[in-house]
């Protein structure tokens, strides 16, 4: 899973906060990324280097590890997804050398750490912790020993690591400066009046600063309160070799990187709401209507590339495989080309028998998940010419990527996904039309006509989340005390079920399956008895016929059936026990707003259940580790 780290230089007096305290902060808006355990390591003015360190959430620990009682220029912080070692308060980031003068915080898995773990053992080293990371501050000890300065003995140690990683190191010897590293693991430089900062993701420091610049992979550096340094590490060098002979890098002039960010810090916030994930559910009109309205250019650039295409494969995990499925069908459906979706870790049984006249797209809300960026490296390598569909400017996979089509969703901060699905779903659907009407298969009124229900989603789920979620709320009231949920749908409709239930799991930790609902009676219906769950989503009449049966199945063993179901099929609407009336539209478009209720009736279970819906268990916002 990720982690959250942010890093601080800055003049006295600038943050007008304690250090400690603005640490803190910045990671409160990372704690999405990771909320098992938290640290920082500040270096005061005295040249003390102080690191505290627990078990548990941010709010839970804050006065135990007195993050506002310490203050200084210079610091890191963490908040922790484990990876390596059980949560504790010694696994707890950062990690020290074994005298106390270098503080490390790290995300991602570094793949030889037993070995170097194991030299360092052999020379003396004392490690205290269970985690791939402790090795990164021994290692920057042993070549300063061996006669290194901080930032020569740092860009050692990194030249030897394998895996993936984002890392901050401070050094009491370098009072001033903050190092870091990356390779596949996010990291952000954000640059301040009077401080620069250092982060996995923008939110952590809006506060201060939009002005930023992404980390690339292989790329390191330090930052002061005044100037950031950055190289590109050109030579990687082996565990044995522990000569002084430090790796050859290039000075890198970075100034036309530098971007400005139109999130302002109240975006990245609540804005009043009691969690993050109903906030982004709110905020769905307003990110659809940024994306459609900047999308025609984007699409412009991949659509002749898509129509001469074989094969268009489209990869994706977790909501984004939803997304990613719902736009395979609509390229199947209405744009006339052969594709199929895939789920980005089993991608590669898949990518073997791709050649260069085929595509793929990356659907990837973050453009760090780990499982789709090795995807994108085997279609690469095959031939294939690549896509990314991200929600997040000039990440991982973009960067990797032939083209990119970005979304407009603004920062997700919640772990469940939900204003960046429909705004990848609208992207692929205003994709799929274009290629239909190019190809001759949709005719220009047909195409117009989808477009202007495109158009008209963000005021379609604005009027479904205002006529809904009392209702919708009542419902959760009363499925929070089932076991188990079957999700129905048939064609489009399915994926739409599928992302239902995926969300049901997520936050309200309810077992919850979708299916077609063809198949239900092929085994699921076994398990279906009085006053069981059940869920249809119904688009319209192209489904509603076949779907009418299943429904009568289900009533024969006294289920509970719920549909979410266009408000003109009153043959469905009766048959159903609970009824969600819906706005009658184009049967293509209308998964954008078809999900609504699902996401509104998972959020509203989960708070009934008494569970914080941002903060699902065992799961982290970006997934950038296999």
């Amino acid at each position: 899973m990720d982690c959250g780290i942010i890093a601080i230089a800055a003049q006295p007096n600038t943050l007008k906060v304690k250090l400690g305290t603005a640490i803190k902060e910045s990671l409160k808006r990372l704690e999405y990324r990771g909320y098992d355990s938290v640290g920082f390591a500040i270096i005061t003015t005295n040249g003390e280097l102080i690191i505290r360190k627990s078990k548990g959430t941010i709010d839970a620990v804050s006065k135990k590890i007195g993050f506002d009682f310490f203050d200084g220029t210079i610091g890191i912080g963490h908040t922790r997804w484990a990876t390596h070692g059980a949560p504790s308060d010694i696994n707890a980031h950062p990690h020290a050398d074994c005298v106390g003068r270098i503080a490390v915080a790290h995300n991602g898995i570094i793949e030889n750490y037993l070995e170097i773990k194991e030299v360092l053992i052999q020379r003396g080293h004392r490690f205290t912790s269970d985690t791939d990371t402790e090795v990164i501050p021994h290692l920057i000890e042993e070549f300063k020993k061996l006669g290194l300065s901080s930032f020569e003995a740092f860009k050692k140690a990194v030249s030897m690591l394998r895996g993936a990683y984002a890392i901050v190191a401070i050094d009491i010897d370098e009072p001033d400066k903050v190092f870091f590293a990356k390779m596949t693991s996010p990291l952000v430089i954000g640059f301040g009046d009077g401080a620069n900062f250092i982060a996995s993701d923008i939110p952590a420091f809006l506060n201060y600063t939009r002005r930023i610049l992404v980390i690339r992979d292989g790329e390191l550096g330090y930052i002061t309160h005044q100037r950031v340094h950055l190289e590109l590490l050109k030579e990687y060098q082996s565990i044995n070799d522990w000569s002084l002979k430090v790796p050859k890098t290039t000075i890198i002039d970075y100034s036309r990187r530098v971007r400005w960010i139109d999130w302002t810090p109240e975006m990245a916030v609540k804005a009043g709401y009691p969690h993050f994930m109903l906030k982004e559910i709110h905020e769905q009109p307003q990110a659809l209507s940024q994306t459609l309205a900047g999308i025609h250019d984007d699409i412009a650039k991949v659509l002749p590339i898509i129509i001469k295409a074989e094969k268009v494969i489209i990869v994706g995990a977790g909501t984004s495989y939803h997304a990613s499925l719902l736009g395979s069908l609509l390229l199947n459906n209405i744009g006339g080309i052969w594709s199929h979706a895939i789920i980005s870790s089993e991608a590669l049984w898949y990518v073997r028998s791709i050649t260069d006249k085929d595509v793929v797209i990356a659907v990837s809300q973050s453009g760090e998940t780990i499982d789709t960026l090795l995807a994108v490296r085997e279609a690469k390598k095959k031939g294939a010419l690549v896509i990314a569909l991200s929600n997040v400017v000039d990440s991982a996979i973009p960067r990797e990527s032939d083209l990119t089509i970005y979304t407009k969703a603004g920062p997700e901060i919640g772990v469940a996904a939900t204003k960046t699905f429909t705004t990848q779903v609208a992207t692929l659907s205003y994709l799929a039309i274009k290629v239909g009407q190019a190809k001759g298969l949709l005719k220009e009124r047909e195409a117009n006509e989808m477009i202007q229900w495109l158009k008209r989603t963000p005021d379609l789920v604005s009027r479904v989340i205002s006529i809904h979620e009392a209702r919708v709320r009542s419902l959760a009231r009363r499925l929070m005390n089932k076991q188990s949920v079957f999700y129905l749908g048939r064609g489009i409709g399915l994926p739409v079920s599928m992302e239902g239930a995926l969300k049901l799991k997520e936050v309200a930790y309810i077992h919850a399956e979708a299916y077609p609902a063809g198949e239900s009676k092929h085994g699921p219906i076994a398990l279906v008895e009085e006053e069981f769950p059940v869920i249809f989503t119904v688009l319209g009449r192209i489904d509603a016929e076949l779907l009418k049966s299943n429904i009568e199945e289900m009533n024969a063993r006294y289920a509970w059936t719920i549909g979410i179901v266009p408000k003109n099929i009153e043959e469905l609407i009766k048959l159903l026990k609970e009824p969600i009336k819906m706005p009658v539209m184009n049967e293509y478009i209308a998964p954008i707003v078809y999900i609504v209720p699902y996401q509104l009736l998972a959020y509203y279970t989960a708070v009934a259940r008494g569970y914080d819906p941002d903060k699902p268990r065992n799961l982290a916002k970006t997934v950038t580790v296999v």
